[in-house]
């Protein structure tokens, strides 16, 4: 695999140039970076969606189906856990204070997450070697999915528009079964951190344990508690995960596998044309940057390109950063991806899944 290098050289000082606009803006309004009383207030509001369905489930006698709900409110307010709090945290955004940061990025393990596996796959290769091949996880679905006109080309493909909605929402109970020991066997052995790198038997010892406990909690304490059967627990447990893993996967494809964004590559010795500020611009795109429900509820990921050059700031003031971003982008003759609505978005996406499934010769 080739050490990729992005361009130190940015003629006209874009980054430099946002960046100052951005301090000024904060400076100039006297407030943090971090989040605030919106976040603090969303947090619990995610929560509870997540968890007081489950503590109704345990202790309240109801009818199958609307038990079945209530595991779609779950899965709802899971994914919503990830992308408003967990995710601000383990970007060390959710407050000034470490220990915060920490509590809440610890929020994935009830995900059926690890923290050391996430920071790795998201802040290290994803936000470093955005939409490059071989480098970001985030655009290799293996050989069933092809995300990149680089990938192997299999008949299959041709179909990848109608199944992939179906294997998106795998995505969360693959991490519960098999993908954390992968990622953390991988990640260790190739001694990659997000910071000093850890002792791989306390990772090991923390991955086992959390799982032990995770399915404790979430499969083994159901069937002990209510009086239905454990096959029916399982069904539940997977509606919860297959809900969060359909909104979790659309959310990310949207920002990065849409036709205007662009997967570029580097030369024969690993040098990338572009700054890596100017590299954001090109492979992440913002789609219903104006929907007040879209903005709320996948916190702040529809301002992906904000997100992506200022992974550090928490995503309550994306929208306000949003119009700095793009005008500044704009004067620079850079590119500002963005689709007005969600639907257009989800649209492009999955045209594009079409286009690249088509035979290479043909496409």
């Amino acid at each position: 695999m080739k050490t990729i290098q992005f361009s130190r050289i940015d003629k006209a000082k874009f980054f430099r140039t946002l960046n100052k606009r951005v301090n000024t803006y904060f400076k100039d309004n006297n407030i943090k970076r971090t989040g605030n009383w919106k976040l603090y207030s969303k947090a619990i509001l995610m929560f509870a969606v997540f968890l007081v369905p489950f503590i109704l489930i345990l202790t309240v006698s109801m009818s199958h189906w609307l038990i079945l709900a209530l595991t779609i409110l779950m899965g709802i307010g899971m994914a919503g856990v990830g992308m408003n709090v967990m995710h601000d945290a383990n970007h060390e955004s959710f407050s000034t204070k470490k220990w915060v940061n920490k509590l809440m990025g610890s929020s994935i393990y009830i995900l059926a997450g690890n923290v050391y596996n996430w920071k790795v796959q998201h802040n290290v290769l994803h936000h470093t070697f955005t939409n490059i091949k071989d480098h970001d996880e985030d655009i290799d679905a293996g050989r069933i999915i092809r995300f990149s006109k680089k990938s192997t080309w299999l008949p299959i493909h041709k179909f990848q528009k109608y199944y992939s909605p179906i294997l998106y929402g795998l995505l969360t109970i693959n991490w519960a079964i098999t993908t954390d020991f992968k990622q953390m066997r991988s990640y260790l052995k190739r001694k990659l951190s997000y910071g000093e790198f850890p002792n791989p038997a306390t990772e090991w010892t923390k991955l086992v344990i959390s799982k032990i406990v995770y399915y404790l909690l979430w499969i083994v304490l159901p069937i002990a508690i209510m009086d239905v059967a454990w096959w029916k627990v399982l069904i539940g447990f997977f509606v919860m995960h297959y809900t969060a893993g359909i909104i979790l996967s659309v959310v990310f494809q949207l920002a990065h596998i849409v036709p205007s964004t662009k997967m570029p590559e580097p030369d024969e010795n690993g040098n990338m044309e572009h700054t890596w500020a100017v590299h954001q611009l090109y492979t992440t795109a913002n789609f219903a940057p104006k929907n007040w429900l879209v903005n709320f509820y996948t916190g702040g990921l529809n301002h992906q390109v904000e997100h992506h050059i200022f992974p550090h700031i928490s995503h309550v003031h994306y929208d306000k950063l949003a119009k700095i971003v793009k005008e500044t982008a704009k004067e620079f003759n850079l590119p500002y991806n963005e689709y007005k609505t969600m639907r257009r978005a989800i649209i492009e996406h999955f045209n594009h899944l079409a286009e690249l499934g088509k035979k290479p010769q043909l496409a």
